[in-house]
């Protein structure tokens, strides 16, 4: 099933500038593989060392972040939107 990963200015080097990826996963986890293997390295921007999102990387599912959800296992639907947005600090 495929679904459209939007990906953030600061992560598009690491895809040819594209801003917008169509890939084939069924869930959150899958979609990140599918990505890194698709433009390797993105992986290790987004999951931690023991394979979580990172604490400054925010996905989205249909407006709400899968941390509310399930996570990385949340499911997708054929046609979603996925939108990753790292985290905004500052003071």
């Amino acid at each position: 099933m495929s679904v459209t990963v939007r990906i953030p200015t600061q992560l598009r080097p690491l895809t040819a500038g594209e801003g917008e990826i169509v890939l084939e996963a069924t869930t959150v986890r899958e979609l990140v593989r599918a990505l890194d293997a698709a433009h390797p390295g993105i992986g290790e921007r987004l999951l931690d060392e023991s394979g979580e999102l990172r604490r400054f990387v925010n996905v989205f599912v249909a407006d709400e972040d899968v941390r509310f959800l399930e996570g990385l296992n949340t499911p997708l639907s054929p046609g979603q939107t996925i939108s990753v947005v790292p985290a905004v600090a500052g003071g």
